[in-house]
């Protein structure tokens, strides 16, 4: 069964620096790291200490509000360092790795003989279930629930962003196997969103809802995709999970093994060679880019959604993008004039780039301005395609009104729905953060 979903609203950013669809192992990394700060509203609960000798498998923390949600080493090696922030909130769990990894042996399992508790107790046990998550708030989800749908979104829609079917062509197998997996664990369907431009193995894959999306950015986002399919309302739940992570789910099933490999696109103009790689989740920068200057911006994830990262910081449990773009370090005096500088892409007329609509750009970090006391009318709703308002939802976020946020639609969004209107927004309002504190502030009132 297929859908069509055209997608109208939004907004594609030509970028130069797009990954070379090659892919290349990289070095093994000699130091590895899991991150807590990964795992949004996760307070982590150790059950190793320095020095600790691990599997890839073993259990490194658990979330201290749910036992049974275990954080695992994606290697074998020695916990060389637990890094503390402020309050003693554990920032990185670091592992001195080995140099060919030992597996922990969860089984071979026949997904096909076993219940749904079954396998989210495999899931839950390996180390796997934190790549499933919920909507509404965009965190890990609750073993304890049922979603009413399982999303999948097979296609990428940002800034150089990397090709989902590119990258998974070689593990149609373990895809399918984590399909039969997740499929289980809800009452609904299972729900896997593709390009209708491209024709790739997701077309053939059983077991799921199949739906052709087109239109700009963000219609590649998995949440854009629940707002025309099934919307959340309040009291309802639906899980998410990336395609890469259905495939690691997949392997788990077939090997027993918590195989962290995925391929990554190393992506941006500043990258040493922008193409694609194949490492492990969490692994060092350094090891994959080598050194890299201070005036570049190293950001795991895209350039709208990443988070910036030192030289010497690893890469996220949930990115598949490492994107290298120079820093925004330096003045555009009277930047404001059309024809200073065509260089930047901008969905306004005072840049001139709306006169080349296919040109590709390099681009830096430099925000072209602060933060301003004005809102344009209409500027947001022009890139956010759901049938929600983005500027009146701002608003009762940024007051904490959970009565209106509710009744505007707070739970169908996350924060990367709102990273476009931080790149359009004349106000340079920091959207995808405001909608963050407010859904932390929901599942603290609400639940």
């Amino acid at each position: 069964m297929s859908n069509d979903i055209k997608i109208r609203k939004g907004l594609d950013i030509k970028l130069k620096g797009e990954a070379e669809k090659l892919i290349s192992a990289a070095p093994r990394s000699k130091f590895f790291a899991i991150k807590p700060t990964d795992f949004h509203g996760v307070t982590p609960k150790m059950v190793v200490k320095e020095g600790a000798t691990v599997k890839a498998g073993d259990t490194i923390f658990y979330s201290k509000s749910s036992e049974r949600v275990k954080f695992v080493s994606p290697v074998s090696g020695t916990i060389q360092e637990i890094r503390r922030g402020a309050k003693r909130r554990i920032l990185e769990v670091v592992i001195s790795a080995d140099a060919t990894d030992t597996f922990k042996d969860f089984g071979q399992k026949d997904v096909s003989k076993m219940s749904a508790e079954q396998i989210k107790e495999h899931l839950l046990e390996s180390g796997c279930w934190p790549f499933v998550k919920q909507r509404p708030y965009d965190i890990v989800a609750n073993p304890e629930d049922t979603p009413k749908a399982i999303f999948i979104s097979g296609m990428a829609t940002a800034p150089l962003a990397a090709d989902v079917e590119f990258i998974l062509e070689k593990r149609k197998e373990d895809f399918q196997a984590g399909i039969d997996a997740i499929s289980k664990l809800t009452t609904g369907k299972t729900h896997l969103s593709v390009d209708k431009r491209s024709a790739s193995f997701f077309d053939q894959v059983k077991g799921v809802t199949l739906h052709k999306v087109s239109g700009p950015h963000p219609a590649g986002n998995v949440g854009v995709q629940i707002h025309h399919i099934d919307p959340v309302n309040a009291g309802e739940r639906v899980w998410v999970i990336n395609p890469e992570d259905v495939a690691i789910i997949g392997s788990l099933f077939k090997t027993g093994h918590f195989d962290a490999t995925r391929v990554f696109a190393v992506a941006g103009t500043e990258a040493p060679k922008a193409q694609y790689y194949r490492f492990k989740l969490g692994s060092n920068i350094q090891d994959i880019v080598g050194n890299i200057s201070e005036d570049v911006r190293i950001i795991s994830g895209d350039v709208l959604t990443g988070t910036k990262i030192s030289n010497e910081g690893f890469v996220g449990f949930y990115d598949n993008t490492l994107t290298l773009i120079p820093e925004g370090d330096t003045y555009r005096m009277f930047g404001w004039l059309p024809f200073k500088d065509n260089n930047i892409p901008s969905m306004s007329k005072t840049s001139l780039s709306w006169l080349f609509p296919n040109r590709k750009y390099k681009v830096n970090t430099n925000l072209n301005g602060e933060e301003r006391s004005l809102v344009v009318t209409g500027e947001m709703e022009q890139v956010f395609p759901m049938d929600i308002y983005p500027m009146q939802l701002l608003k009762e976020c940024m007051v904490f009104n959970i009565e209106k946020m509710e009744n505007l639609g707070i739970y169908e969004v996350a924060p990367e729905d709102f990273a476009l209107i931080d790149y359009v927004n004349t106000s340079k309002l920091e959207a995808q953060a405001i909608v963050r504190d407010a859904l932390d502030l929901m599942i603290k009132e609400v639940g």
